[in-house]
């Protein structure tokens, strides 16, 4: 890759992550403490309020420190308000091009056979406020992605007990969170957040409808009492708060998938609007953070984590000038599909203070790279190219 291209793509970028750098902890959401309490070290510093109503929050990425993310610590994306559900009255309804329809209780569906799988989640729109200029949405830095461990039962299950009729194509995953969306084009009416996935995907052994997050029941704001979890994929796939699977001899056109979480891809020379589904090829560095003094002289761990989609990250380069020159990253612990990797680097510092511009690039199995650029026909989402951090040694 030319080092004349990185370092073009990354100038735009330095003052920008130098500010965010800075700015991050003066705007945290502290969750059930006093702030001065949450200051006294980083892992336990708040989520960040990214906004206040519907509530999204996101994890502080330079406080990572553990392959799994604690669910207090794990971002939270709504686009609407949190329903207030009850097990006792909450049912889910599968529904549509099947052979008989059901409507199951969260008893019934803890009774079937549970599967536990490990899964990056990563929101479509993760470090959408760190390009140049920033991109329409949430203004998510870094933080809007975590890894956990879920427990549920596969979707496949289920929908082998409904029985698929000959034709079907896809399932639509229909949450119970329901508002007015506000952004021209929209609908004339209150709609429910709805995305669907196609019979391959959904019957994917690893795709989940789960109810319990590292080890422990759903909390509402992660979709209690039943959520999808959909490894691999971006997490607007990963329903919250479901209440219906209606499957479909037709491609799904709803506008989670068409108006928004969309994206153009060029056919024959013409832009065609798709939905987004996998992963892309990631990776960011937590530490140092953007703006961090560092000696000079001194050997520093450089660490972060990266993720792919239908795939594994197989490689992490580190860059301390600025992208002339890529040494290999070494990862903690084993490969898991679906999962992220951690990754570090021990950085000899140099002797002379100044400016230095970090990068980190990576490599997933199947050759496909972490760009130098931003691709603009992926509108406001599926933000993966490299992201410089400026220091200043010291």
């Amino acid at each position: 890759m030319n080092p004349d291209v990185l370092e073009h793509g990354a100038k735009h970028l330095i003052e920008r992550r130098a500010f965010f750098g800075r700015a991050t902890a003066a705007v945290p959401l502290v969750l059930g403490m006093p702030l001065e309490l949450a200051t006294a070290d980083q892992s336990s510093e708040p989520l960040i309020e990214r906004v206040r109503a519907p509530q999204n929050l996101e994890f502080p990425f330079h406080t990572l420190d553990t392959f799994v993310v604690p669910n207090d610590r794990f971002y939270v994306r709504n686009h609407f308000a949190a329903p207030q559900l009850e097990t006792r009255t909450w049912r889910l309804r599968i529904e549509g091009s099947v052979q008989r329809e059901i409507e199951l209780t969260l008893d019934q569906i803890r009774d079937l056979p549970t599967r536990t799988v490990t899964a990056t989640l990563e929101c479509a729109g993760n470090s959408r406020a760190l390009n140049v200029p920033p991109l329409r949405g949430v203004a998510w830095q870094q933080g809007a992605v975590g890894n956990a461990e879920w427990t549920g039962v596969a979707l496949g299950t289920l929908l082998d007990r409904a029985g698929l009729r000959a034709g079907a194509v896809e399932v639509v995953l229909e949450g119970a969170d329901r508002g007015a969306v506000t952004a021209e084009p929209r609908p004339s009416v209150p709609i429910a957040f709805a995305r669907s996935l196609p019979l391959a995907k959904a019957r994917h052994e690893d795709v989940l409808l789960a109810y319990r997050m590292n080890g422990v029941d759903l909390t509402p704001a992660h979709g209690f009492p039943l959520r999808a979890v959909v490894p691999g994929w971006y997490g607007m796939a990963s329903v919250k708060w479901l209440t219906r699977l209606l499957v479909t001899d037709a491609p799904f056109q709803g506008y989670w998938q068409t108006t928004e979480y969309a994206y153009y891809e060029r056919v024959r020379g013409l832009p065609v609007l798709r939905p987004i589904t996998e992963l892309q090829v990631k990776s960011l560095i937590a530490q140092p953070r953007a703006g961090a003094a560092i000696p000079a002289g001194a050997t520093y761990r450089v660490h972060g984590a990266a993720w792919t989609g239908e795939s594994e990250v197989s490689r992490v380069e580190l860059s301390t000038d600025g992208g002339r020159t890529w040494t290999d990253a070494r990862f903690q612990g084993r490969a898991q599909r679906f999962a992220w990797r951690l990754w570090e680097y021990n950085w000899r510092v140099p002797n002379h203070p100044g400016r230095a511009t970090l990068m980190a690039r990576a490599t997933d199995a199947r050759g496909r790279v972490q760009p130098a650029n931003r691709d603009p026909d992926r509108r406001n989402y599926m933000v993966n190219h490299i992201l410089p951090v400026e220091i200043q040694i010291r």
